[in-house]
């Protein structure tokens, strides 16, 4: 019997994403870093990077016995956690984001999720995020919340107003 690979997500040391991803991959295990292109502005020179979308995240796909494996890594902290137990990412929220990240211009900033009151339900209406709800940030009409609940994150992602309506 084949035990059933799920997403997970790893805390790690601080700008240690990129180096975990690749130790990982060369292990053999399914892992997954996402990145983003930004500009970065030097003294001399601007310069297009790609920096990791969730600082200090690192996403596996795994079974419960390489667990170990993946905590053995050098710079990896831990498994992040919800309600005691190693939080299970939703395949779909893991396609989402990838197909997201795949549009020429993606743009995403991650805020925590404390601190934000909840305010008019959205529903959006176009693009990879459509059929998804969100809730829109107080100052701005064309940012929506995408909640990835079993991370403790929210996504701000900038829409056109005309892609969203109100529930």
């Amino acid at each position: 019997m084949e035990l059933e690979k799920k997403w997970y997500a790893l805390y790690t040391k601080p700008r240690w994403e990129k180096k975990i991803d690749t130790v990982l991959i060369r292990k053999g295990i399914e892992s997954w870093c996402p990145l983003q292109k930004i500009e970065r502005q030097w003294s001399d020179r601007k310069k297009i990077i790609e920096d990791p979308l969730f600082k200090s995240y690192v996403f596996v796909r795994i079974d419960t016995t390489e667990r170990s494996k993946v905590l053995m890594t050098d710079g990896v902290l831990n498994f992040v956690h919800y309600l005691g137990k190693p939080a299970v990412i939703k395949n779909e929220e893991v396609d989402i984001i990838k197909k997201y990240l795949a549009e020429k211009d993606a743009s995403i900033s991650i805020i925590s999720k404390e601190g934000f009151a909840e305010e008019t339900k959205i529903i959006v209406n176009h693009g990879v995020f459509m059929g998804n709800e969100g809730t829109v940030i107080r100052g701005g009409k064309k940012k929506v919340y995408v909640k990835l609940e079993s991370l403790g994150q929210v996504m701000v992602v900038e829409f056109p107003t005309e892609y969203l309506s109100p529930i």
